[in-house]
């Protein structure tokens, strides 16, 4: 089956509506689907709830999302490098849902794999855990987290063939492969596509039947967030 699409804009059609939850794949800058976040702004779609480990950064990813005001509420690890965030966070614009690293990363493997729920101790005494169900387990307290199912799920992935096998590359792997599992349906931009048969089964990250629409980018800008060099 080629799951092929002509452009972002076209692999997106049909799919979002306002007031979906999205799941964004990415950690930082590193490995965000950047033309697949344009498209998604440029079709105007509202009141989103946004999964992602970050917000992007002023102008560029998510952030771009965030200019646009087409988001409603973030899911979220970590949002300091972007000062509309701030802003919107501190008005009382934006809703933030703050989720520690790990346990974002269970909550949308736990989603693609069909657990409705975990415990964790992670959060445990801290406001993480306020709200949620806490269970003793072998006199250890635990907090009890729901899975993550996203309408839909934007990714970014190196290589892949005509049928969504995936390849990612190298620290660009980060939340992608969660976000593609959890997602009801999974659009990929990748730099490269090939044959399908042509990919060696054994170099396979992610098989194609967590994949359902696939857009190429060949050139993207891949920012780097932040660059440190030494005084010479």
């Amino acid at each position: 089956m080629d799951k092929v699409y002509a452009s972002a804009d076209e692999a997106l059609k049909g799919i979002v509506a306002d007031g979906q939850m999205i799941a964004v794949g990415g950690f930082g800058l590193c490995g965000i689907p950047e033309a697949l976040i344009a498209a998604l702004r440029d079709t105007g779609v509202k009141n989103l709830t946004c999964i992602s480990n970050n917000a992007g950064v002023d102008g560029f990813g998510l952030g771009q999302l965030l200019e646009t005001r087409q988001i409603s509420k973030m899911i979220a690890s970590y949002v300091g490098e972007n000062k509309e965030f701030e802003r919107q966070f501190l008005a009382g614009e934006l809703e933030l849902e703050f989720t520690p690293q790990g346990t974002l990363a269970e909550k949308l493997r736990a989603g693609g794999a069909g657990i409705p729920a975990f415990f964790t101790k992670t959060g445990v005494g801290t406001i993480v855990a306020d709200g949620k169900e806490l269970r003793e387990f072998d006199g250890e307290t635990y907090v009890m987290e729901r899975a993550l199912v996203p309408d839909v799920s934007l990714v970014k992935a190196w290589k892949a063939d005509r049928a969504g096998n995936l390849l990612f590359r190298r620290t660009a792997r980060n939340f992608n492969p969660n976000v593609a599992m959890a997602g009801k349906v999974t659009v990929v931009e990748v730099e490269e596509i090939v044959d399908t048969g042509s990919l060696d089964p054994d170099e396979i990250h992610l098989p194609g039947i967590y994949v359902h629409r696939l857009v190429l980018n060949a050139t993207p800008e891949k920012r780097i967030e932040q660059r440190t060099i030494r005084n010479q």
